[in-house]
Order: C-alpha cells, then sequence, then structure tokens
C-alpha cells in the first residue's frame, strides 16, 4: 500500500514575521500549490530524490541557474532531517520503529519566494510517517515538532506560522503569547471561517527568490541584541493581526486593508525589501 499525504503552500495575511518573536499572525492555506508524499514499506530505508535534487547540468550556465532558483539544496536534506527527527519524538514516546520504508516527493510550490515550500515538504513526510507507523500527535503539538526539523536540525532561522497554517489548513490567527508558550508549549490558534476575508491576491516572481534565512537570521540577531526598533516592531505587528482578527470575527474583513498597508510599511522599515518585490 503507497500513502500518499500532501501539504500546502500558504500566505502570512498580517502580523509577519512577529511569529517567531511571541507575537501574533493570520495565515492561510494556498490550494493551488502543494507537496505530496508518497510512501511505502521497503527492505532499505531509501529516499528517491525529485527534479529540484539533481546533480548532474548540461554545463556552467545551467548550474547556476539551478542554484539561482533552489539554492544548494534540494528537498532531500528535509526529507532526511523529518525522518531522523520524528524518530526522536517516536523513541521519547517509546514507540517502535520496527519497518523501514521508500519515501518519494513531488512539489510545485513556487521556492524560495515566501510561500512555505520547504515545511509542506516536512509537513506532508511528518504526516506520511505518522500513518506508517501508527503514531498519533496532538495537533497542537505537532507544529513545534516540525519547526524542529528545520530550526534545530538544519539550523534555518523560521518561525511556527507556517507550520500551524500547514497542519490546522484554511485561516488561523495565532498567538504565540511568551507565557502561554512556555507553560503549553504552543500557542493560541482559532481557525476563522475563510468566508469573512475579503478577496485576495497572492503575487510572486520567482526571478526574485531569496532564501527565509536571509531575513530571519538576520532579525534574528537584531531582536536578540534587544534592538529597540525591532522590539517595538513585533509588539506593532501583533496589535495589527489582533485588529485584523477582530474585524474579520465581526464581519467586517473588508475593512482590514488599511492594516494591511501598515504592515507592510512598517515591515519595509525594518527589512530591506528589493525594488522587484516591492513592485
Amino acid at each position: 500500500m503507497i500513502i500518499r499525504t500532501k501539504a500546502h503552500a500558504r500566505a502570512g495575511l498580517i502580523g509577519n514575521p512577529s511569529d517567531g518573536y511571541f507575537g501574533k499572525t493570520i495565515s492561510f492555506i494556498i490550494r493551488n500549490f502543494g507537496a505530496q508524499v508518497m510512501l511505502w514499506q521497503s527492505p532499505p530505508l531509501t529516499i528517491l530524490p525529485q527534479r529540484c535534487d539533481r546533480v548532474e547540468f548540461a554545463g556552467f550556465d545551467e548550474l547556476s541557474d539551478d542554484v539561482k532558483l533552489h539554492g544548494y539544496y534540494g528537498g532531500i536534506r528535509l526529507i532526511k532531517a523529518t525522518i531522523k527527527r520524528f524518530g526522536d519524538y517516536c523513541r521519547a514516546q517509546g514507540c517502535p520503529l520496527d519497518r523501514n520504508f521508500t519515501i518519494e516527493y513531488e512539489t510545485d510550490i513556487p521556492v524560495r519566494v515566501g510561500l512555505a515550500g520547504s515545511s509542506a515538504i516536512i509537513t506532508a513526510t511528518m504526516r506520511a510517517l505518522m500513518t506508517f507507523f501508527g503514531v498519533e500527535i496532538p495537533r497542537p503539538v505537532l507544529p513545534g515538532l516540525i519547526l524542529s526539523v528545520e530550526l534545530d536540525e538544519l539550523k534555518i532561522g523560521a518561525g511556527l506560522q507556517d507550520r500551524v497554517i500547514q497542519v490546522y489548513e484554511g485561516v488561523v490567527f495565532m498567538d504565540f503569547d511568551r507565557e502561554r508558550m512556555a507553560r503549553d508549549g504552543h500557542g493560541f490558534y482559532e481557525p476563522l471561517n475563510p468566508a469573512l476575508l475579503p478577496p485576495l491576491f497572492v503575487a510572486f516572481h520567482d526571478s526574485l527568490a531569496e532564501g527565509t534565512e536571509v531575513t530571519h537570521n538576520d532579525l534574528r540577531s537584531r531582536f536578540n541584541r534587544g534592538e529597540a526598533a525591532v522590539l517595538d516592531g513585533i509588539k506593532r505587528w501583533a496589535e495589527l493581526a489582533q485588529q485584523a482578527r477582530d474585524l474579520i470575527v465581526a464581519g467586517r474583513g473588508g475593512e482590514i486593508g488599511p492594516l494591511l498597508n501598515a504592515n507592510f510599511d512598517l515591515r519595509a522599515s525594518l527589512i530591506p525589501i528589493s525594488p522587484g518585490n516591492r513592485q
């Protein structure tokens, strides 16, 4: 039997990027794109490569173009790290891992443009492993485990937002209050009715691709240093997300546009945005 699991792309509506800093955000799933994982039992544990994992090129130009689009790593390191992290979790829970498998993935999520393609591969992989081994992980806990794959195993700067929305799907308001996180190990995640949102459009261009670590790693270091503008910005992003949530729940989703503009303006004041992405 072949197990097939999927995780979709996502967009952050408002609150970005406060999710990694005890802030608040709203995100929604984009079902136009997704990452799918296929897993079946086999004698050796095997990870099959996908097109972006290729190691053969027609020449220097083709290799250079591939690096610009995909970076230096494809999806295999994500899957390998997910399997390792899942194994650690299962051992800690006393769950036996007594079978091997072959795992393969495919994705049509545009890469390195902020649509959470990497976390989608990890989320789909985690779902396939959970199904194969019959392991249940509580839904509020699962995003944190998925985040640990990139944050702890691969040392890639990221936040919980992508993983929460890919686990919960739909539209979700997230509150990562520091005290709640310390007490419960996860934030407050409130699904919202997608019908209450105004019409939304997601714009991106794959020629403007940039790894998420470029933004997150610098912001993290500034946050850790206690830079006043960053600390104030994170507080303000959280306020904007809360205001947007309250309008949406009140049936006034059509009024959130100015809040989105304010969110972008604040981001642009703290994080360099290229002319192409700004356009």
